[in-house]
């Protein structure tokens, strides 16, 4: 049992306590941030922009992970971005969820390249590109930019990418060490899998009854 928790949480003895404190607090604002996505509750932005904020420090900080760190920026502005679309009114109704069209994939491919060539950039400036987890995380960088992005629209294939990027995020910071984080993302997994299929009844319903 000793060996299994040296292995989870061995190297959190080299960090500073401030830092572990900051990380849990930030791993469980977005849980709650991930869980009123998946109600399809506005609380969905005021956590994950706390969540965000801590990681941002994190990120530079200790972790060197440069991709996911311009993520978490890009999830602040754009919870602010999407906090004004769920709560903007047109004729007195909120913006629901719905399908991407035509033109929003067009978009997203737009995004998803963007992000990929502005995060190769960036680890060229500061020196770090090369390494495994630097392909890793440019990949998950440009499915999250697209992923929030569609969740600020309301869109219901923001769970997609929230998925796919999960699913690879939890080794990619197991194997930095990083196992709260790594949890986090595990546990990410399931919820958004719960919120596809959440989001996917409620837009059902608005079909039929439309």
């Amino acid at each position: 049992m000793s060996q299994i928790f040296d292995l989870l949480f061995e190297q959190y003895s080299q960090y500073q306590t401030f830092d572990i404190v900051l990380e849990i607090t930030a791993v469980v604002f977005g849980l709650l941030s991930v869980w009123f996505s998946k109600n399809n509750n506005i609380l969905v932005f005021p956590t994950g922009m706390i969540s965000t904020s801590i990681f941002i420090y994190l990120l530079f900080k200790a972790w060197v992970l440069l991709g996911d760190m311009m993520i978490n920026a890009y999830y602040f502005i754009m919870s602010i971005y999407g906090w004004y679309i769920w709560t903007r009114k047109e004729n007195k109704v909120t913006t629901p969820i719905s399908r991407v069209n035509s033109f929003e994939k067009k978009i997203a491919i737009l995004i998803f390249l963007f992000s990929i060539v502005f995060v190769y950039s960036i680890y060229v400036y500061f020196d770090k590109w090369g390494s495994l987890t630097s392909y890793i995380d440019n990949i998950t960088t440009a499915i999250f930019f697209v992923g929030m992005w569609l969740m600020a629209k309301r869109k219901i294939e923001n769970w997609i990418f929230w998925i796919v990027g999960d699913v690879i995020s939890v080794p990619l910071y197991f194997y930095k060490g990083l196992t709260f984080t790594s949890l986090q993302y595990f546990i990410f997994t399931f919820i958004a899998i719960a919120g596809y299929y959440s989001w996917k009844k409620i837009l059902n319903k608005s079909i039929q009854t439309a």
